[in-house]
This record gives C-alpha cells, sequence and structure tokens, in this order.
C-alpha cells in the first residue's frame, strides 16, 4: 500500500467543472470516503485517480511517483463499480481469479487458488465457487464484484457506492466485513458514497466534495463536531443537524445568521417552549419532531418518554454551531 497525493487537480467537460483545484492526501492504510451529493464530483475523482478519465491539470502521485502518464492497466489500483461488471459466461472461481491472469502479474496458480479460497470464505461465497455468475442473487454478485478487487495487491483500492443497490440488511453487513477487511490488511481505500451512515461507521477520513471542490477534510468526529460551514454540516449526522435562525435563542455571538443543533445536543426542560408535533418511538431512542413558531426541530429522548404529540416541552441549545450569512462557521 501506499501514500496517494491529489496535488490541484482539476477536471473540466465541456463548459462544466467537474473537479475544481482538488488537493488530497490519502494516508498509507487509510479508508477516506469522498461523500456528497449527485453531481458532486466523487465519481470522476475516482475515475482520475484510476486513469479512466484523465484530469486538465494537477498531478496525481503514488509512493512518491506520478501516475498522470500512465494508463489504467499500469496503474497498480484495484476498481470496484456500482453495477456488478462480472463476466457472465464464467464461475465465480473464474471471476475472482480473472485479475490474477493478467499477463502484468503472472501469478502462480497455487497462489491464485489460495487468494480465491481466502477471499471467498471472508465474503461468505466460498460454496458458490463453482456457480456461473449468472446464477447469483444480487448481494452475491456484488460481492464477487468486490472479491475480485480485493484478490489483488494494489496500492490502493477505489470503490465507486459498491453497497448502494443492495438491501439494507446486506448493506449493513457488507459494511462490517469491507471494514474489518481493510483494517486487517492494512490496505488503502478510496470509497465513494452519499451514505452519510458509511461514511461515518467505515471511514478513518471524509472528503466532502461540492460541486467538484474539496469543502472539508478530516475525520467523521472532526467534520461531526466542528464542520467548517452549513453545507458540511449537513453530510453527518442522522437526523440531519437543525438549522434556524442565530436569534430564536438568547446569546448569538455578532455575525450570527444562523444556529446549527445536533439532535443530541438540545437540552429538555428549561429554555423556549416548543410544540411537540410527533413521538417517533425507535426503541433505543425516541425522535421528537417539534416546532417554535414556524420552525422545525428534531431532537432526541429516552426511549421509554412519557410525551404526546400536541404536548410542550421547553428546550436549551447544547453546544451550538454559529453560521454567518454566507454559512460559513463562526469559531
Amino acid at each position: 500500500m501506499a501514500e496517494v497525493v491529489l496535488s490541484s487537480i482539476s477536471k473540466s467537460f465541456g463548459d462544466t467543472s467537474a473537479i475544481d483545484d482538488v488537493t488530497m492526501t490519502i494516508p498509507d492504510g487509510a479508508f477516506v470516503v469522498l461523500l456528497g451529493p449527485t453531481g458532486a464530483g466523487k465519481t470522476t475523482l475516482l475515475r482520475l485517480v484510476s486513469g479512466l478519465e484523465t484530469q486538465d491539470s494537477g498531478d496525481i502521485r503514488i509512493a512518491g511517483q506520478s501516475i498522470a502518464a500512465l494508463t489504467p492497466a499500469q496503474r497498480n489500483v484495484a476498481m470496484v463499480f456500482q453495477q456488478y461488471s462480472l463476466y457472465p459466461h464464467m464461475t465465480v472461481r473464474q471471476n475472482l481469479e480473472f485479475p490474477l491472469k493478467s499477463p502484468l502479474l503472472r501469478t502462480p496458480q497455487a497462489v491464485i487458488d489460495q487468494k480465491v479460497k481466502a477471499i471467498a470464505e471472508v465474503l461468505q461465497i466460498a460454496h458458490k465457487l463453482d456457480n456461473r455468475a449468472t446464477a447469483l442473487s444480487g448481494g452475491e454478485m456484488q460481492r464477487v464484484s468486490i472479491g475480485r478487487a480485493l484478490v489483488r495487491n494494489p496500492e490502493i483500492y477505489l470503490m465507486d457506492e459498491p453497497l448502494s443497490s443492495l438491501d439494507a440488511k446486506l448493506r449493513a453487513d457488507l459494511r462490517v466485513e469491507l471494514k474489518n477487511i481493510q483494517a486487517r490488511s492494512g490496505a488503502t481505500f478510496l470509497y465513494v458514497t452519499h451514505d452519510q451512515i458509511e461514511a461515518m461507521t467505515m471511514a478513518t477520513h471524509v472528503g466532502v466534495l461540492k460541486e467538484g471542490r474539496l469543502v472539508q477534510f478530516g475525520s467523521p468526529r472532526e467534520i461531526y463536531e466542528a464542520p467548517v460551514s452549513i453545507y458540511a454540516a449537513t453530510r453527518l449526522g442522522q437526523p440531519r443537524i437543525n438549522v434556524l435562525p442565530a436569534d430564536i435563542f438568547p446569546g448569538a455571538p455578532a455575525g450570527a445568521h444562523s444556529i446549527g443543533l445536533r439532535p443530541e445536543h438540545i437540552r429538555h426542560g428549561e429554555g423556549q417552549e416548543a410544540k411537540v408535533i410527533r413521538v417517533e418511538q425507535l426503541g433505543d431512542q425516541t425522535r421528537l419532531h417539534l416546532t417554535i413558531g414556524e420552525y422545525p426541530i428534531i431532537t432526541v429522548t429516552d426511549a421509554h418518554t412519557a410525551l404526546k404529540g400536541d404536548g410542550i416541552i421547553k428546550i436549551l441549545p447544547h453546544q451550538p454551531l454559529y453560521f454567518d450569512a454566507a454559512g460559513m462557521r463562526l469559531v
């Protein structure tokens, strides 16, 4: 594995700027998640590292060496796409073996057999090795697709929303498996998603993208607790951060236009009166949907609360975040 450095990378398609002067270091052995909505530039950045697209300016270096002039085949990277991209006429075993049989790798058959067996066991598809790819379920096909990348030993794994088409339970299972594989192997991952749960649970670092620009780069906890802007704050956290006028509560600092309150950063029992609109009991916690005047607020409380809809509760900010008129955080 190796450190990957992107220096002032830009890419346009016609008049549309897809990536705008992005500089980012992916540390050796890190699990970096690129987070942002559709159109933020996540997949384009991934394709630039893989060589499937060529940057207009800037440089990409892996282990200190520029890869800008290398073809995708010459770059020591492995990529997993959102769609399965398997060879349908091959068995699972043949699909997993295929990358290792590249003339560039010249992997001995004994090593191929060992790697395929190990990865198939980790991904729980060992019993499917002799099945045709077309005989698999969607979840099994995606496991094979991921396994085809994992059998290699590249300098970086590139993954483009590999779990987005799976059902919720399988997605949760594979999140755990992928993170365990990365932690055990010390592999370097660059992973694209719009799913903030994946970012929070898997990433060592998160890169928040907006319209092709890197807005913030740091640990999930850092971005959650100290976002640089309202945009960055809304990328992480479920339920989303409450953003309200700064003067809705007393004590706002000079220049504050908005106050941001995470649902768990609202104290109950003192402060402003809020109307309870709906109570959602989720088992381990209860979400309260409130309003102060015309402004909706979501907060969390004890799972066994006796509060009902149409009640009144007093709330007070705890650890609020303040933002200026441009949406940038006031420190």
